[in-house]
């Protein structure tokens, strides 16, 4: 067992910027922890991350953004459920984008997405995002590639107009490999309970493998700022992404450092009768 990465290192091994390579980041990357004690340790992140989220709903000065993007049978969902579900509901709001309807359509492309950021002492989850105008719709064509290349410098800037005004904003591509993506979406087929997920479209979706890496490469080098960082989370194993995740929330809201307002003057020991 190698020695297990302490956080600033786990962190910076993640760390996207302009220089990504994909194939320099392992998708069975385990951070030389061991699964039970990963277990353990997923527990106490949470608590910390459970009690920074109480103090950022209490402060009610900054929101949280946290963008989840991936291959198909990424584990999207399943971090949603074991992190995000691990810390209070009351303050979290999940939000999944599909196809745009007619009037998201008839407005630009972040309309959408920009009227359903985090309040200042929530947490928002976007399960997709606009991200899917820089990935989709170059993989489909459905935009010719000056609309979603320009779209790399109107994101950086929606973006950092959101941290500038109160919202921190962290990005996190979940890292499958095509092995692990072809087992998940066979167990999908083989389970009764779990083939509702999945649509025959997925499969054209695999068969575009190498163009949905490269377009993910793309984004995250041109995106991925001081600011508003993307890390790149190891995904094939899914209690070493759950850690990781947990350890990166954890990290983020620390650097806000959300205090609890001063209570009104006069309250200490007052009797309630």
């Amino acid at each position: 067992m190698s020695r297990a990465k302490g956080r600033d290192e786990m962190l910076a091994m993640m760390r996207a910027d302009a220089r990504l390579d994909l194939a320099d980041h392992r998708p069975d990357e385990l951070f030389g922890w061991d699964k039970a004690a990963a277990a353990a340790e997923l527990l106490v992140e949470l608590r910390e991350v459970a009690t920074l989220q109480t103090r950022l709903f209490a402060e009610g000065r900054h929101a949280l953004l946290v963008v989840l993007q991936a291959m198909d049978a990424g584990g999207k969902d399943g971090v949603i459920r074991s992190v995000m579900t691990g810390i209070n509901p009351a303050g979290v709001d999940v939000v999944s984008f599909g196809v745009p309807s007619d009037e998201d359509l008839a407005h630009d492309y972040l309309w959408r997405v920009h009227r359903r950021t985090p309040e200042r002492g929530r947490i928002g989850v976007f399960n997709r995002s606009h991200y899917e105008d820089v990935l989709v719709v170059r993989v489909k064509g459905l935009v010719p590639k000056p609309a979603w290349r320009r779209r790399y410098r109107q994101i950086r800037e929606f973006e950092r107009t959101l941290v500038e005004e109160g919202t921190a904003v962290v990005k996190l591509f979940l890292n499958v490999s095509a092995e692990e993506q072809r087992l998940r979406l066979q167990d999908r087929i083989d389970t009764p309970e779990e083939r509702w997920k999945f649509r025959a479209g997925d499969l054209d979706e695999r068969a575009r493998w190498d163009d949905y890496q490269l377009a993910f490469r793309d984004a995250l080098r041109a995106t991925s700022t001081r600011d508003a960082p993307w890390f790149v989370v190891p995904a094939d194993r899914k209690w070493a992404r759950d850690l990781a995740v947990a350890r990166i929330l954890r990290d983020v809201l620390e650097r806000l450092d959300p205090q609890y307002p001063e209570p009104e003057a006069g309250i200490e020991g007052l009797t309630v009768t």
